[in-house]
């Protein structure tokens, strides 16, 4: 029940009878949880699996999830700035988390992962980037990476293979363009940070995982030759039309769409599309692919992302049952039933995945997908996306200034200058995430 609506029933409140009283008492405490965009499928998924089940097994809380599509992210700033917003806090990443944690609108986990035992259950690499000065603020969504989408009834009708050289890719690309194909299905009409995929693909299949993480913890510049010759790579791949003449225009699910009906050859993308091959593939008699990014060298690259991430609002009158919401997700139970029916958006951190039963209708393609990317966690032989390790002001920059480099108003060179000098002044003001040594 609301503080609005206790202060207004506060007046009558006396004069009930008293097992009226004890029964109004008893109300559930209610926890509120905003969401960004989802299908109407996964918005019941939702109240179904996680609403209705975390209230019957909590009856003393009562759960609730707003949808607030595509202007999440603005409404949830101005609404903890005020000192409101839920008590559940979703932010788009890691980005976010340093600068809010800093500004005390998150409420440190420690005791509650103590409870919980939230530091034995899930990875502890997600652990400490969840961390902002020492302490615990934040547990990943989902974690996820970026590849290769390809259409395998395609490419077996031309006899092309999943490239694995960077050289392989622009041969394929060149073929494609050819034969009429637009070679990378993508767009960001809906989401303008779609542009920050193919810079976090660039940046560790071109200049290396390594230089990366060199850039991430201050040790070189993101002016770089590397990053240069990378950055240079991305705006010829736009300049020889492999993203097509519509990418302003179309969606992300639009984009793709493209690769299922033929439209495009590829879409690197990342993993979140496998909520989307049902949908397109299938009906268009066609099989869907998926490979680690091409890289310089050939060997495959998983950049590590956290899609989401999901807080205790530090101005709650609930605290507790938004902590108990968060330990439900990472539940094993949790995770098999959501992940059996929405694939790509809740692949939570288990530590121990030996207990998921998943549904025989997932697709195959997802399992293996998640099984390499947990591989290439747990070995240390993953890149960095940039939406999960830049701060906020920096990753901001790095969506508008490349499609400056892609429509000539500046250089690759001036681009990661401007990069570099608003990344070197957020970390000195404490606003980076935390980045774990690479093993």
């Amino acid at each position: 029940m609301h503080r609005r609506t206790l202060l207004k029933a506060g007046l009558g409140l006396a004069g009930l009878p008293l097992m009226t009283r004890l029964a109004w008492a008893a109300d559930p405490k209610p926890v509120s949880f905003w969401y960004e965009s989802a299908s109407p499928d996964n918005q019941q998924n939702l109240q179904t699996l996680l609403v209705e089940a975390f209230n019957a097994a909590h009856p003393d809380y009562a759960l609730s999830v707003d949808f607030r599509g595509s202007d999440l992210d603005k409404q949830l700033r101005v609404a903890m700035l005020s000192g409101t917003g839920p008590d559940v806090v979703f932010t788009a990443g890691p980005s976010y988390v340093a600068a809010m944690a800093q500004a005390g609108q998150l409420l440190a986990l420690d005791d509650y992962a103590k409870k919980y035992g939230w530091t034995e259950r899930l990875l502890p690499l997600f652990v400490d980037m969840g961390k902002y000065d020492g302490k615990l603020y934040a547990l990943p969504k989902t974690y996820e990476t970026l590849g290769l989408f390809y259409n395998k009834t395609l490419f077996a009708a031309n006899n092309w293979k999943a490239p694995v050289t960077i050289a392989e890719l622009e041969a394929l690309a060149d073929e494609m363009k050819a034969k009429g194909l637009v070679p990378f299905g993508a767009g960001n009409a809906d989401w303008r940070p779609a542009n920050e995929h193919y810079v976090s693909i660039i940046l560790n299949s071109v200049a290396g995982p390594e230089n990366v993480y060199e850039a991430l913890t201050g040790a070189i510049a993101w002016t770089d030759p590397a990053f240069v010759a990378a950055i240079d790579t991305l705006a010829a791949w736009w300049d020889k039309g492999y993203f097509g003449d519509n990418y302003f225009s179309l969606t992300l699910e639009q984009a793709f769409s493209q690769i299922a009906t033929g439209g495009a050859g590829m879409a690197p993308t990342g993993t979140w599309n496998f909520s989307n091959v049902a949908t397109y593939f299938p009906p268009n008699n066609a099989e869907a692919g998926f490979v680690g990014f091409p890289s310089l060298k050939g060997d495959p690259v998983f950049a590590l992302g956290i899609g989401s991430t999901l807080s205790v609002n530090a101005k709650s009158e609930n605290p507790d049952g938004a902590a108990a919401v968060l330990d439900y997700m990472f539940s094993d139970d949790y995770y098999s039933k959501m992940n059996s029916v929405w694939q790509g958006e809740w692949n939570l951190p288990l530590a121990d995945l030996s207990k998921v039963k998943l549904s025989d209708k997932v697709l195959p393609l997802y399992t293996e997908a998640m099984k390499a990317l947990s591989a290439a966690v747990g070995a240390g032989q993953y890149g960095y996306t940039t939406w999960t390790f830049l701060p906020p002001a920096t990753d901001t920059y790095l969506v508008s200034g490349m499609e400056e480099v892609w429509l000539k108003k500046t250089s690759s060179a001036d681009f990661l200058k401007k990069l570099d000098e608003t990344f070197r002044q957020e970390k000195d003001a404490g606003k980076a995430p935390a980045i774990p040594p690479r093993a």
